[in-house]
């Protein structure tokens, strides 16, 4: 059933509400890593340079990575959400708890002796704008509540 408090062009043509565009944008900034990984997958010859210079320390990287699994995941099942919809609704609550780790993530690594730069500084802010976001949105919390047909 269709809530009153979104417009008709936030549903598709099977009256499904659809994902917010500032979700891809979300998971974007999520798999961040996944997305430098992928880049530097696809240039051969620069992509041990590109790694190294995003993350000079290697152990980095792949811890970089877990962060970004729920982003990943709910790439892949955005277009079956309905197929699976008590994994759908638990993928929300992973998305938060990812979404503090990344948020988390940055102050560790300056007490960890990185310096402070606006990168750093850049990404912390989104994270934290994100977070909110996520939490805050009703109409994000209404795709992930699907209700039966």
């Amino acid at each position: 059933m269709k809530s009153t408090e979104f417009h008709s062009a936030d549903y598709d043509a099977h009256g499904r509400l659809r994902l917010p565009v500032l979700f891809w944008c979300l998971l974007l900034l999520q798999a961040r890593t996944w997305v430098l990984f992928v880049i530097a997958g696809s240039s051969r010859e620069q992509g041990n340079t590109l790694l190294n210079l995003f993350y000079p320390d290697h152990d980095a990287f792949w811890l970089g990575l877990l962060p970004g699994v729920p982003a990943v995941l709910a790439f892949l099942l955005s277009g079956r959400r309905f197929a699976f919809p008590g994994l759908w609704r638990w993928l929300r609550g992973f998305l938060i708890l990812a979404q503090l780790v990344l948020l988390c993530w940055q102050p560790v690594l300056w007490l960890g002796g990185d310096p402070v730069n606006g990168v750093g500084l850049a990404l912390l802010v989104a994270d934290a704008v994100a977070l909110v976001w996520l939490l805050t949105n009703p109409r994000l919390r209404a795709c992930f509540s699907i209700e039966k047909e």
